[in-house]
């Protein structure tokens, strides 16, 4: 029987937070976002510097609207939904930014605590 990972709560001091839609897992913290101008499978995306509570699949080569780049999926570690990808690696030295961030679809996140 395999260990269930204990989901990670973020502080209630982070004002500002990212939740899964569909279980409220906490995915990130407001701080952490880099940029909202990215495109998804699914829409828009947010591309965020660290997240809690995902589990990666394995690396893949994909073209996305930026050029090649090396993915893994990310999903929930709560309800296993995919939430979008982590940049393992960038092939144009333009886009090296992205490389160890997180995107994730609006379509799988929600606002939480203190969003005024």
């Amino acid at each position: 029987m395999g260990k269930r990972k204990v989901e990670e709560f973020l502080p209630d001091e982070c004002h500002r937070r990212y939740c899964c839609v569909h279980c409220r897992a906490h995915l990130a913290n407001h701080d952490e976002l880099i940029s909202k101008s990215f495109q998804g499978s699914q829409g828009k995306a947010y591309l965020f510097n660290k997240v809690v509570n995902i589990s990666c699949g394995r690396a893949e080569e994909r073209f996305l609207l930026t050029g090649l780049h090396a993915v893994a999926d990310i999903f929930c570690s709560s309800c296993k939904t995919t939430l979008g990808w982590k940049y393992e690696h960038a092939f144009e030295a333009s886009q090296k930014y992205k490389e160890g961030k997180f995107i994730i679809e609006l379509a799988h996140m929600v606002k939480d605590n203190g969003w005024d």
